[in-house]
């Protein structure tokens, strides 16, 4: 053999053995990544630290968070007796046994899913099944699954997340980057998001619309509450609604959010508006007087005639009375006063044709249409509230310049984010404030409002004892999309209502769409905002004559919420509430499974239970 061949060889022979050494290493790393997770997987147990930051209401009430939750699976080959099993699985699963037999039976494929996004408590059990070598061939595919405890309340704002962890709707959504930050390809906490919304604000709300859509079998209802002097939005029903549990059996139009989303023509709601901006132009005054004989009529220089019907001949009216009486030909007569330009411009001042900039998904900008596409009937009609689209939230906003006393306020829905250990990261302020009223106007529309409650106003239903509510009442007509023009048997009743009136400190607007029977908003709306404003007064300690405020000197010493420290042992967590036990329920190290709403009633483990690194505390509250 020649030196060049031996030489070949040596190569050949170290490049095997190189080779060789290296697949060693890769099916050794591989052995030991598997018999690794495998110990400590502790066999049958999936533990899941949660990472997706928990949604709370602006007192800490928890809205939405993460749990454990796991697929049900079944590999057939390993099955023994599908009867059997079936048998022996429904009772775990809460379904019958032919149901499972039939899934079973009937899947095309070896791998078969018997049940999606069950629940800790259910998971613990089958696990301990199969720990005891029963429940052949099924196993268990973890999945970190979201949990709304509040189920409907304020469904459309919170959103709900979709079976990857990803926000697909409202703050869910809006906030992805929030609330399940990466770092590096490496998932760890997220953020915690607190809403301006209350709880407590929001069932009162919710309990009011639903009531309201069983007596008047209305299409849909939207009521809001909103502090004018921040823009906090304390809360916002839309119903029909869903449950974020269970968004896959729910239908769009109960998942939208109406009061961001949907624009509509408000009625005469929108004369609050339109008469301040007129007032605080100088076309009209206070003491400028129109005359009412039931309704308005124009020609204009091209022969075109305007007829806007009114309620009745009101005679002669000033801007008092076109609010109290909601008189459509005073409002129109008065929108002759100015110019086209200049009375585009007021209402774009008010945000009408703009986003708040709520932050919401999907937030519509309304309708006001550039005056190059103004009809001569425009203007008029757009005085009455018609001829615009507009959204809740727009008209909370609007509202909040006649409140503040011509300062607008834009609503807002989030009002911080805080870091998974406590720090707060990022405060979350309504968007600029900025004067649209000279104050003298707002405060003179605010007196025309409290008129609006008196025996001769429109409003008189929502009259409150021994406090001053400024009110307006709305219907309007819907346009028909079948004839484009608008409808004889659909319409939309609202009020809305600034109180105290000398100095609002909350907003309520309500707005009842396609009600049947009564359509008139002082007839069906206003008796509700009284209501609302009954229980809300009591609630937010709102000052009343049979309520009085008490002067202190506002410094208020709140104790620490104690939570149980949780170290080598399982503390015992009886009679803890869930906001107690949000700083645990935050941390990477500890997993826990909870259900129901309330305080501990029962745990497991039990108390002193030594803590190992996939113990997975299982809490129920009642």
């Amino acid at each position: 053999m020649s030196e060049q061949n031996r030489f070949s060889g040596k190569r050949r022979l170290v490049f095997f053995i190189v080779l060789g050494a290296l697949a060693l290493c890769v099916l050794g790393r591989y052995a030991y990544l598997m018999l690794g997770k495998e110990e400590e997987g502790g066999g049958a147990r999936t533990a899941i630290n949660a990472g997706r930051g928990p949604i709370l209401d602006r007192n800490g009430r928890l809205l939405a968070f993460e749990t454990r939750l796991g697929n049900i699976t079944l590999w057939r080959p390993e099955m023994k007796n599908s009867a059997e099993l079936s048998t022996e699985l429904a009772p775990l699963l809460e379904t019958s046994p032919v149901d499972i037999r039939e899934r079973i039976e009937n899947s095309p494929s070896d791998f078969v899913y018997l049940k999606k996004r069950v629940e800790g408590s259910t998971l613990t059990l089958i696990e301990d099944a199969i720990a005891e070598k029963k429940l052949q061939g099924v196993g268990i595919e973890p999945i970190v699954g979201r949990i709304y405890p509040e189920r409907n309340l304020a469904a459309q704002i919170i959103g709900f997340t979709g079976d990857e962890g990803m926000g697909l709707e409202g703050i869910e959504f809006a906030f992805e980057n929030e609330l399940a930050p990466s770092t590096g390809g490496t998932r760890r906490s997220g953020n915690q998001v607190f809403l301006t919304i209350d709880i407590n604000v929001q069932h009162i709300l919710e309990s009011i619309a639903g009531q309201i859509m069983k007596d008047s079998r209305a299409e849909s209802v939207m009521f809001l509450a909103m502090d004018p002097r921040s823009g906090d939005i304390l809360g916002s029903a839309s119903l029909p609604g869903f449950d974020p549990n269970d968004f896959r059996n729910s239908g769009e139009n109960t998942r939208r959010n109406n009061p961001a989303t949907w624009p509509y023509e408000p009625g005469s709601v929108f004369k609050v508006f339109s008469l301040s901006a007129l007032m605080d132009s100088g076309a009209i005054s206070g003491n400028t007087i129109f005359t009412c004989n039931g309704h308005y009529e124009r020609v204009s220089s091209r022969g075109e005639r305007t007829i806007i019907r009114c309620l009745a001949a009101h005679g002669r009216v000033s801007a008092r009375d076109i609010i109290v009486y909601s008189c459509n030909t005073g409002a129109a007569y008065a929108a002759d006063r100015i110019g086209t330009d200049p009375f585009y411009a007021l209402l774009k001042d008010y945000g009408f044709g703009a986003r708040t900039g709520i932050g919401l998904p999907g937030e519509t900008a309304g309708l006001l249409r550039s005056t190059e596409r103004w009809s001569d009937r425009t203007k008029p009609t757009i005085a009455m509230g018609q001829e615009i689209g507009v959204s809740a939230l727009q008209m909370l906003q609007a509202a909040s310049a006649v409140a503040n006393d011509g300062i607008m306020k834009p609503p807002r829905i989030v009002s911080r984010i805080v870091s998974a250990d406590g720090k707060i990261s990022r405060e979350y302020p309504s968007g600029e404030s900025r004067r649209v009223l000279k104050a003298e106007t707002a405060r003179a529309m605010r007196s025309y409002m409290t008129d609006v409650t008196s025996s001769i106003g429109t409003g008189w239903r929502a009259n409150v004892e021994d406090l001053s509510l400024a009110v307006k009442t709305g219907t309007a007509e819907i346009i028909d999309p079948q004839t484009g023009s608008y409808s004889t048997t659909d319409f939309i009743a609202s009020c809305v209502a600034l109180l105290p009136a000398e100095a609002p400190s909350l907003i309520l607007y309500l707005v009842i769409v396609k009600p049947q029977g009564e359509i008139l908003g002082g007839r069906i709306a206003a008796p509700q905002i009284r209501e609302a404003a009954e229980a809300l007064i009591n609630y937010l300690g709102i000052p009343r004559g049979r309520n009085p405020q008490i002067a202190h000197s506002g410094a208020v010493s709140i104790p620490a919420v104690p939570y149980p420290a949780v170290n080598e042992t399982v503390p015992d967590f009886t009679g803890i509430s869930k906001r107690q036990l949000l700083p645990l329920l935050l941390r990477d190290d500890l997993t826990f499974q909870i259900s129901g709403d309330g305080w501990v009633a029962r745990q497991s483990p039990a108390p002193g239970t030594p803590l190992a690194a996939d113990t997975v505390i299982v809490l129920e509250f009642e």
